[in-house]
């Protein structure tokens, strides 16, 4: 078990030298929204609702990819405010953060594999097409429901990796956390009778930030064969300052496929990485999109088609990873731990 992620001395320094404070804009934005939806400001008009619900419900979506970064703690220097501020996160979205963090950690090294548990079902080969062209339509509509489900299927499942008693123990006491808060929020707004207040600053934008969620899992997945980090994610390298803005405000993490190859890498260098790799690598054609609305448009035949990753869109069964004990971050997903028969690009 790793409950932090070792750096080496070069990947800490550009922690230390890259300033993630600006990209928490989407902390202060959520909470700003909400305070105007709960005070009405500055009318009841039902666009100016509407216009507040939907700004709400985005920057709370950009809370799903700080708690990815703090899953990495590669948020800044500090794992401790990684740890805390993921934790707090993974409250809100009823997501124990050391599931998550586990989870996310066999994701990166296991892609699109029978054994990459964030991607179930799409993963799973044994999962029959119509359950996933039904379960996806359900991932979709009610992320908010069905991502805290993924992620703590790892922690349930008869065959969950998860052995380790003083992890399943941390885990346990993360779970209490969580229904010790709800629960007491739930008593709350019971005793004041708030609910409908609730639904209208919290339930609402929270329900279409689980869409938006499910929406960006889907775009960067959906479809792809490739156990190869670089081919088997859709990268977005914003074209126009709208795409350009939503990245930044996401930690970068739209730039997928150098993220997934380099998931301890700082995510202001990702950019560079992309680039570099199409430098390197002129005869390679990256899944690589100008926005994302054209990643989107690229993976919807999958939704309705044949909604899978890997051997459920046709590739072969994936070889025996060279470490097959992963439980951590690795430097290069391709180096560390993809069979040298899984791997399509090698240039660094």
């Amino acid at each position: 078990m790793s409950t932090t992620t070792e750096f080496t001395a070069d990947e800490s320094k550009a922690l230390r030298d890259k300033n993630s404070i600006v990209h928490l804009i989407c902390l202060p934005a959520a909470a700003a929204g909400i305070w105007c939806l709960a005070i009405r400001w500055p009318t009841d008009n039902w666009l100016v609702y509407s216009f507040w619900t939907l700004f709400t419900a985005y920057f709370l979506f950009c809370w799903t990819s700080c708690f990815h970064e703090t899953a990495h703690q590669t948020l800044c220097q500090s794992r401790t405010v990684s740890i805390w501020l993921g934790r707090f996160l993974g409250t809100a979205m009823f997501t124990p953060y050391t599931i998550y963090r586990e989870s996310h950690i066999r994701h990166h090294a296991y892609l699109n594999k029978p054994t990459d548990w964030e991607l179930w079902p799409y993963s799973d080969p044994n999962a029959s097409l119509t359950f996933r062209r039904c379960f996806v339509w359900v991932d979709l509509i009610a992320g908010m429901f069905t991502s805290p489900a993924i992620y703590c299927r790892l922690f349930f499942h008869k065959d969950s990796p998860l052995k380790n008693p003083k992890m399943r123990r941390t885990i346990r006491y993360e779970f209490a956390a969580i229904v010790l808060v709800w629960g007491t929020i739930i008593a709350l707004l019971t005793y004041y009778s708030a609910w409908p207040a609730f639904f209208r600053v919290w339930g609402i934008p929270h329900f279409i930030a689980g869409i938006f969620q499910s929406s960006r899992k889907l775009t960067e997945h959906l479809g792809m064969s490739s156990y190869d980090p670089m081919l088997g994610t859709r990268t977005v390298l914003g074209s126009t300052w709208v795409t350009k803005f939503c990245t930044f405000a996401n930690f970068d993490i739209f730039i997928h496929g150098p993220h997934h190859r380099h998931p301890r890498l700082a995510h202001n260098a990702l950019g560079d990485q992309m680039e570099k790799y199409i430098d390197e690598n002129p005869d390679v054609k990256f899944p690589r999109y100008n926005t994302y609305l054209s990643a989107t448009w690229d993976m919807l035949p999958a939704m309705v088609k044949s909604p899978g990753v890997g051997m459920n869109v046709g590739a072969a069964p994936p070889q025996i990873a060279k470490n097959e004990g992963v439980n951590d971050f690795v430097a290069d997903v391709t180096t560390d731990v993809l069979a040298d028969e899984d791997a399509e690009v090698t240039s660094v």
